[in-house]
C-alpha cells in the first residue's frame, strides 16, 4: 500500500545531522530553539514536528548540516525488498517528473553493502514507479538537483529520507572568497556553543583565516537567522511549494528578521596573512556584520577590555604550516592574557603541549576527516 502524502499538520521524524563531537551543541540549540522531542544520537539530532518545523530548522539552526525528514521504514534484507519498499512510497509531495533527482545512501551492519548499489536501486524504485504513474521520470542531477534522497539502511531495516534544504547549511552564502583549510561555518557555530561564550562578552580570534569564528560570532549574538542568507532551500522547489507555502515561508523569515538585534558585543578577527585579512572583510561585508579586522600576529595579541573570550583554530600541518615554534610563542601569549577563556580547536597534540596549563574542558570533535581536541582554558 502506497504511503499518504505529508500534509502541513501532519506530524513527521526529522533528523537533523551534525559534524561528529557537535551532537550535544545540536541538542542544546534545537532545544533552545524549542523544536520538540529533541534527542541526541550519533551523527546528529532527532526532533518530531509537521513539515513547517523541518523547514525552520533549515531558517535558523546554525549547527544542523543537514535536515532530513523521514518518509518511510521498512525491512530490506535484499536488493528486492529495497527495492519494492521504496516504490510503496508516494513522492508526489516532493517530486515530479520534470523536476530532478539525487540519491545518497549509506549502510551498517546488514547483507546489503555497497552504499553506491543501494542508491542505484532506489533512485531505479522511483523512477520506474515515475513511469508507471506518468509515463514521465525525473532525470539525475548529482549537482544541483530538485530533491535530495537519502537511504540509510542499519541492520537490514531501511529508512527513506528527504533533504530539505537541498545542500550542506554550512553554505551560508556570504564567503564570497576563502583562504586555505577554511572551517565550515556550521562547525564554527559549533565550537562558539561548546566554548561557553555567554554572546555579550568580546571575543576575537587571533588567527581567523577567512574570518569564519568572527563572522559566525557576529551572527550568532545578533540572533541573525543563518538561512536569511540563503536565496532558497530545496524545498521551495518541491511541487507542493503552493502560494500558501510560499507565504508561509515568507512569514518564517519575516519573523526571523523581526528578532535580530541592531548591535553586538565587541567582536574581532586578525592573522598574520594580509590577503586574509582582505578575504574576511569581505565576506563580513557579505554577511553584512560590522567587525574589527587586523593584520597582526598571534604571538603579539592583546587583552581585551572587560576580558572577554579567545576562539581560535591554529594551523596544524593537515593544509597549512604549524610547527613548535609557532606553538610555543602562541602559547606564551595566551597565557598572559588574564582573566580570559581561552578555546582552541587543535588538531594535533603539540598545541595543548605547548599551552603547559591543564585545560577546563576537552572535547573530541571532527573537522572533515581530522580528529580535533576543542580545549577551552581559564586564565589566571
Amino acid at each position: 500500500m502506497r504511503t499518504e502524502r505529508k500534509n502541513r499538520g501532519e506530524v513527521m521524524r526529522f533528523f537533523a545531522t551534525a559534524a561528529a563531537g557537535t551532537e550535544g551543541a545540536l541538542r542544546d540549540e534545537l532545544r533552545e530553539a524549542r523544536f520538540r522531542e529533541v534527542r541526541a544520537d550519533r551523527g546528529g539530532v532527532h526532533f518530531e514536528g509537521p513539515i513547517d518545523e523541518g523547514m525552520r530548522a533549515c531558517l535558523e539552526s546554525r549547527i544542523a548540516v543537514r535536515v532530513l525528514a523521514l518518509l518511510a521504514e521498512f525491512e530490506a534484507p535484499n536488493e528486492d525488498a529495497l527495492y519494492e519498499g521504496v516504490k510503496g512510497v508516494d513522492l508526489s509531495y516532493y517530486l515530479e517528473p520534470k523536476r530532478t533527482l539525487a540519491v545518497r545512501a549509506a549502510c551498517k551492519d546488514s547483507r546489503l553493502t555497497h552504499t553506491q548499489y543501494i542508491a542505484q536501486k532506489t533512485k531505479d524504485a522511483i523512477v520506474d514507479e515515475q513511469r508507471r504513474q506518468y509515463g514521465a521520470r525525473s532525470n539525475v542531477d548529482l549537482e544541483d538537483p530538485d530533491l535530495g534522497v537519502f537511504m540509510h539502511v542499519v541492520r537490514d531495516r531501511a529508512s527513506l529520507y528527504v533533504d530539505l534544504a537541498g545542500e550542506s547549511l554550512h553554505r551560508r552564502g556570504y564567503r564570497k572568497r576563502i583562504e586555505e583549510a577554511p572551517l565550515k561555518e556550521t562547525l564554527a557555530a559549533a565550537i562558539l556553543r561548546l566554548s561557553g561564550w555567554d554572546r555579550q562578552s568580546p571575543l576575537v580570534d587571533p588567527m581567523c583565516g577567512s574570518g569564519t569564528l568572527p563572522i559566525e560570532a557576529s551572527l550568532w549574538a545578533r540572533d541573525v537567522a543563518p538561512g536569511l542568507l540563503r536565496p532558497r532551500h530545496g524545498f521551495e522547489r518541491w511541487p507542493s511549494h503552493d502560494e500558501t507555502r510560499k507565504r508561509r515561508i515568507a512569514e518564517m523569515r519575516e519573523a526571523a528578521r523581526a528578532r535580530v538585534k541592531s548591535e553586538g558585543p565587541f567582536v574581532a578577527g586578525s592573522d598574520v596573512s594580509p590577503q586574509a585579512i582582505e578575504t574576511a572583510k569581505q565576506n563580513a561585508k557579505a554577511a553584512g556584520v560590522r567587525l574589527h579586522f587586523s593584520r597582526a600576529d598571534v604571538r603579539d595579541v592583546e587583552a581585551l577590555e572587560p576580558a572577554g573570550f579567545v576562539v581560535t583554530n591554529p594551523p596544524y600541518g593537515e593544509r597549512l604550516a604549524g610547527g613548535e615554534e609557532l606553538y610555543r610563542g602562541m602559547a606564551e601569549a595566551l597565557r598572559r592574557l588574564s582573566g580570559h577563556t581561552v578555546v582552541l580547536l587543535a588538531g594535533t597534540p603539540e598545541i595543548s603541549r605547548a599551552m603547559r596549563i591543564r585545560p577546563d574542558k576537552e572535547i573530541t570533535v571532527w573537522n572533515g576527516p581530522i580528529e580535533c581536541r576543542l580545549f577551552s582554558y581559564s586564565i589566571r
